[in-house]
């Protein structure tokens, strides 16, 4: 039974970590530690525990069960990136994955209301992730769907972004189907929004897999998980990788407007700093900007392009000299150490990068050398013209140029 599983009393540290290899190799490659004893063997350990407590030879691939709120669309879902690219890369390794989302996923309709984007944006999605096995649910029938999706399932990993009816059913198949259950988090709500998350029956759950290391311990000690494990998002790189294609943009920043939650950090940081940049070309894509923040970039001479599929960042950072990295609010105070995944992304695509104030306390980077990070908007407009100006024909286009600064 999934509860009889033997106890992992320490925290384990799972990353994922880019590479620069030749696309022939795989996307992703995976290092497993434990956070407190550094035990290289102790994650693999833990999952050979689950494997083996049901009975099963470790030559087996695992019949996996993803549940997330759409695969389909990234518009405003920063998750499914991250998401499409691990469930391929399971699949790739010989496990049984499937996929599901709900038929009328917030996401999916606002993406289709992008028009011949949108529209644009699914073929992407279909054309890159052809072999990714996706099945569309209604919540109406939900539970027998249910039964009969996971009547044979070993892992079923549940995403935050779902329904708490969705997920409820789920965890009450649990022990008459025989499977382990995981609930994956890759947002803030548990920091920024608890009595949401609280919702779902976190404790029913075996584990927890957290973006980062505030948020595990956040389930740990709020939510009472029975386990908790830090498992960071990681870019895509079958898909993010350096494609060079000129300059059609000096700087750019991809990113949503949010709730209020950088409203403050965009003015600092992106649309003063650049509004002194007069014969520069600037650009930002991204969803949800309402009236006054558009018109805010326009005044700052910025030309604000609107949505941008997931799968065509890598061209948009291929034709610019540098991008920008903005976290929300929180991300830069009480969940420091959680980057976006823009960041995963820009960095495997190897564009020069600066950070508006964020903490790499989990030691994911090396600041001054991969990404350069300014403490206030003064900072970030010199950086960005020391940068410029190395960028130039004359110059050198090396974030080296201007890591000295120390910034």
């Amino acid at each position: 039974m999934p509860g009889s599983a033997p106890m992992i009393t320490t925290p384990i540290h799972f990353e994922i970590k880019v590479t620069a290899t030749s696309r022939s190799h795989s996307p992703f490659r995976w290092r497993t530690w434990n956070a407190r004893t550094d035990d290289p063997g102790c994650g693999v350990r833990a999952l050979e525990q689950f494997h083996l407590s049901k009975g099963r030879c470790m030559s087996t691939s695992l019949k996996l069960r993803l549940f997330a709120h759409s695969w389909r669309s990234d518009w405003n879902h920063g998750n499914a990136h991250f998401l499409r690219g691990l469930a391929n890369e399971l699949s790739r390794f010989g496990h049984e994955v499937r996929c599901y989302e709900a038929e009328d996923s917030w996401s999916f309709i606002n993406l289709l209301q992008e028009g011949e984007k949108g529209k644009q944006s699914v073929q992407q999605f279909t054309a890159a992730f052809p072999d990714l096995n996706l099945k569309i649910y209604s919540e109406l029938d939900f539970r027998q769907f249910a039964e009969r999706e996971l009547y044979d399932a070993d892992v079923v990993v549940v995403h935050e972004w779902n329904s708490p009816a969705v997920v409820d059913t789920i965890l009450t198949l649990k022990s008459k189907l025989d499977f382990y259950a995981l609930f994956h988090d890759t947002h803030h709500r548990a920091y920024t929004n608890p009595k949401q998350i609280s919702q779902f029956r976190i404790d029913q759950f075996d584990g927890v897999l957290a973006f980062g290391e505030a948020i595990r311990q956040i389930y740990k000690t709020v939510f009472k998980a029975r386990r908790g494990w830090t498992f960071h998002e990681a870019a895509d790189t079958a898909h993010f990788y350096p494609r060079f294609s000129g300059n059609s943009t000096d700087v750019n920043w991809i990113g949503n407007w949010g709730d209020e939650e950088r409203t403050r950090e965009l003015q600092e940081f992106l649309a003063a700093p650049l509004s002194t940049l007069k014969q520069t070309r600037k650009a930002v894509y991204g969803v949800r900007y309402p009236p006054d923040g558009i018109a805010q970039l326009e005044k700052a001479g910025i030309n604000y392009c609107g949505y941008l599929s997931n799968l065509s960042a890598q061209e948009i950072y291929g034709q610019s000299l540098l991008t920008l990295h903005i976290p929300r609010r929180c991300y830069a105070n009480g969940l420091s150490g959680v980057p976006t995944i823009r960041m995963f992304e820009a960095l495997a695509c190897g564009i020069p990068l600066i950070c508006s104030p964020w903490t790499d306390s989990e030691g994911l980077f090396r600041t001054n050398q991969d990404y350069i990070c300014v403490p206030d908007g003064r900072s970030m407009e010199h950086a960005r013209n020391l940068h410029l100006t190395a960028s130039k024909p004359s110059g050198s286009a090396t974030l080296v140029r201007i890591a000295p600064s120390n910034l």
